[in-house]
């Protein structure tokens, strides 16, 4: 089987930017929730696993991955704060070289919503133009290879002292 250009040396590197940016992006929430609510203090954190025929394996342990594994991602928030943490909203990239897993999304209690101009606006179900043979233009799906953002909204506020987690997959192309 050809092997992927997505090695286990950029899977560190990713993962590691992939924290920092979960750090930015709770650094960011935590003073907005801050401001509108009390204190919150949320701690976000992203993790993977590579889906083996011999179990799940630890991104960072992973090596180099093929063409078709899969990779498993958890977002985990933390509240660690004395309040809740209202309309709450976490994103996770879906890194270059692999494409999301239509319908793997999961997250008790929020919403899934897509991006496909790299996190700038998201949709349930994002729309493409596509010209027509007679020139004119048409809104269609997009297919989920173009996506580029998973974001989970929560409708109800994350409780104090709690934590909530979603998931996705991705493919390796």
């Amino acid at each position: 089987m050809k092997q992927s250009k997505f090695k286990s040396r950029l899977l560190p590197a990713l993962f590691v930017s992939l924290l920092v940016a979960s750090g930015a992006m709770a650094y960011s929430l935590q003073n907005r929730v801050l401001a509108q609510s009390g204190s919150p203090a949320m701690k976000l954190s992203l993790s993977g696993t590579v889906a083996r025929s011999s179990g799940n394996v630890a991104i960072e342990k992973a090596g180099s991955v093929n063409p078709g594994e899969v990779i498993n991602y958890t977002i985990t928030s933390d509240n660690s704060g004395t309040s809740a943490a209202r309309e709450y909203k976490t994103v996770g990239p879906i890194p270059a070289g692999t494409s999301y897993v239509d319908g793997s999304a999961k997250a008790e209690g929020a919403s899934a919503m897509y991006s496909i101009d790299g996190s700038k606006s998201f949709s349930a179900q994002p729309m493409i133009d596509v010209r027509q043979p007679d020139g004119s233009l048409k809104k269609v799906v997009a297919p989920v290879s173009m996506y580029t953002h998973v974001r989970f909204a929560w409708s109800a506020p994350l409780a104090a002292a709690s934590h909530s987690t979603a998931s996705y997959r991705v493919r390796v192309k």
